[in-house]
């Protein structure tokens, strides 16, 4: 191996294990009450590579997406770690540390096409690669990136991720010899593309991320539009049917916000918000959250959308007017661009205006950026316009900023470990944030072993109504919440006006059969249970067909919810009906296994009917997932 190659393996082992460092903490992390729940906790779907899960995988949208290879590797992960979140979260960093290593080797070509004197190739490798470097953990160890590799569910951004930039990294080695594509690399290049397409529609606009290269930093306007055009035609292809799978698979899985609702000068401003907000981010990463939520009301004129739209026309035309004497600017400004713009309001879904996550991919331009401004030092140290003083200064600073943003990171990923830890964190980000309290509220609710917090949980929830009265979701988390706390005439009115803002939901059915079964009434609950379950009314049998006592029929017809489950064999336990909720537990259990509230109430069940030695390991299990819970249940 050459003195280039030795040097080019030891960075790239380098980067990936400092891009990796930072996100350690989330390894410690839970399944949070944010999809994840819906996704993995409580989905038996996906949960091995049989021939029924994987047919599951090519034919589900659920949550509106249709991402088979995302499931893929979450049926691999589960085949070889459970339902443990620790493999979950080991994937999702490990997958970014190697996308951080692909950011570093695409940074290298582009920096040479950029720099394009090859008669200096061997004397700029050694700066090349540094530069590269810098900018591929510029951008990997950057607290932007928390979300994506911290929450579990976004396991695809990390892996549409990596076959985006493996699809980049093929098509640039296809123009190496001769600048002409090279078929083998370009059919490298569309494979990688069409599975990255497949792990998340956010691949869509590589396309025209390719054009971008050969103008700039390629530098191929010389093989004519026509031919560079042709060249993208079966990459615009597959971006063209995943858009028509998105725009199909995205209604059912969640309500697209309509034009009546925010209208054509409204999405103006949201897409020039969205165009501002991560470049900002970029450079000045405070006070990020899991929720920027979406106003109630956007108008164009008003804070900060019309300041936005300025600046972003400002911006643009200045990078315009520099074009010459710094592409760099423009092509990163244009790629941010390209990237952001499907998920910046044109086609809008769910309660954000901004996310982190979008930026996983759009923040790579900037860090090029940065990566060029460190060789241009090089550049100045060489032409002899700096002194060596200036440039360790300037070194030092570089290896200081990615430090900083380390520890930014680090700390950053210690709030999405817990559902209540991060919803807090939201709150205390943006008190108004209606969303944030719901969900803090039900992460209270869904943790809280007594009582003491529940007074805390029914605050956030009534001030996530107060905000947002037409939101259905914290209506059905207060009436969970209530229910538990034997208010059950509030209970039933709370989880009415969730079934008047949602009429076609089945959660709405199951829940109101969930309370009436709670409160004894098992032939009003079994309609409602039945119908929740897809089932002919009257059938009064579970999925099996199996008969039994009332109760017992209901409790099979609940939902496969660890946390639905959980309220169930709680208020049971609580009501002297410890035998019936040992079978709702471990189903909760069986979907859940390193739920902390299912496993301290099956102890308590098993307690109550004699069954100690079970109740015994069953605590040896709690003691390891949580010691506190731990000591607060007692087996003798």
């Amino acid at each position: 191996m050459t003195r280039a190659g030795r040097l080019g393996l030891l960075l790239s082992i380098l980067v990936f294990l400092v891009a990796g460092a930072p996100f350690l903490p989330a390894l410690r992390g839970e399944f949070l009450n944010w999809d994840d729940s819906v996704n993995l906790a409580a989905n038996p779907h996906y949960r091995g590579l049989g021939w029924g899960q994987i047919k599951w995988m090519f034919t589900t949208t659920l949550m509106g997406h249709y991402i088979p290879i995302t499931w893929l590797s979450f049926g691999l992960t589960y085949a070889l770690g459970g339902m443990n979140p620790w493999g979950y979260h080991l994937g999702n960093i490990a997958l970014h540390a190697g996308n951080t290593t692909l950011v570093y080797l695409i940074a290298r070509r582009l920096l040479a096409a950029a720099w394009g004197d090859s008669s200096q190739e061997v004397r700029r490798a050694l700066p090349v690669a540094l530069a590269s470097a810098f900018g591929a953990l510029l951008w990997g160890v950057h607290p932007l990136r928390v979300e994506s590799v911290a929450w579990i569910t976004e396991r695809r951004d990390v892996l549409c991720g990596m076959f985006f930039l493996l699809a980049i990294l093929a098509y640039l080695r296809g123009l190496e010899r001769g600048g002409s594509l090279r078929p083998t690399w370009q059919g490298i290049s569309l494979v990688a593309f069409l599975t990255a397409l497949l792990s998340k529609a956010a691949a869509m606009p590589l396309p025209a991320v390719l054009l971008l290269l050969d103008v700039y930093p390629l530098r191929r306007g010389h093989a004519g539009w026509k031919r560079l055009l042709f060249e993208k035609l079966p990459y615009a292809a597959l971006a063209a049917a995943t858009a028509v799978v998105a725009l199909i698979a995205l209604p059912r899985g969640t309500q697209v916000t309509s034009y009546e609702v925010f209208g054509a000068p409204a999405r103006v401003g949201m897409v020039a918000y969205s165009l501002l907000f991560y470049p900002i981010k970029f450079l000045l990463p405070t006070q990020l959250s899991p929720m920027y939520e979406l106003p109630a009301r956007v108008e164009l004129g008003s804070w900060p959308f019309l300041p936005a739209l300025l600046a972003v026309g400002a911006v643009t035309v200045a990078l315009l007017v520099l074009r010459y004497r710094w592409p760099a600017g423009l092509a990163a400004w244009t790629y941010s661009v390209l990237m952001v713009l499907p998920v910046s309001g044109v086609v809008h879904a769910g309660s954000q205006l901004v996310n982190d996550r979008y930026s996983y991919l759009s923040g790579i331009g900037f860090a090029m950026v940065a990566a060029g401004s460190v060789l241009w030092v090089f550049e100045l140290r060489e032409r002899g316009r700096i002194s060596a003083v200036t440039r360790s200064v300037l070194a030092a600073a570089a290896a200081l900023t990615i430090l900083i943003l380390s520890l930014a990171s680090w700390t950053q990923a210690h709030i999405w470990r817990d559902s209540e830890t991060l919803w807090r964190w939201a709150v205390e980000m943006d008190p108004a944030c209606a969303l944030c309290h719901g969900n803090l509220g039900a992460a209270i609710t869904g943790t809280e072993l007594g009582l003491a917090r529940l007074d805390e949980a029914e605050g956030h929830l009534r001030r996530a109504i107060e905000l947002r009265p037409a939101n259905p979701i914290p209506y059905y988390n207060l009436g969970t919440l209530l229910a538990i706390r034997k208010r059950y005439d509030e209970a039933e009115a709370t989880l009415r006006k969730y079934r008047e803002l949602v009429p076609d939901s089945t959660s709405g059915l199951g829940r109101l059969g969930l309370l009436y079964l709670l409160r004894g009434r098992y032939d009003d609950a079994l309609p409602l249970l039945e119908r929740a379950r897809g089932l002919p009314g009257g059938s009064g049998t579970g999925d099996d067909g199996a008969t039994g006592t009332p109760l017992a029929r209901a409790i099979r017809l609940v939902e496969d919810d660890p946390g639905t489950l959980t309220v169930l064999g709680r208020s049971l336990v609580e009501e002297g009906k410890a035998g019936e909720a040992v079978d709702a537990l471990r189903r909760a259990l069986t979907l859940a296994p390193a739920q902390v509230p299912a496993r301290f109430w099956l102890i308590r069940a098993y307690v109550a009917v004699g069954r100690t030695d079970t109740a015994r390991e069953e605590l040896e299990v709690l003691r390891r997932l949580d010691p506190r819970a731990a000591e607060a249940v007692a087996v003798r």
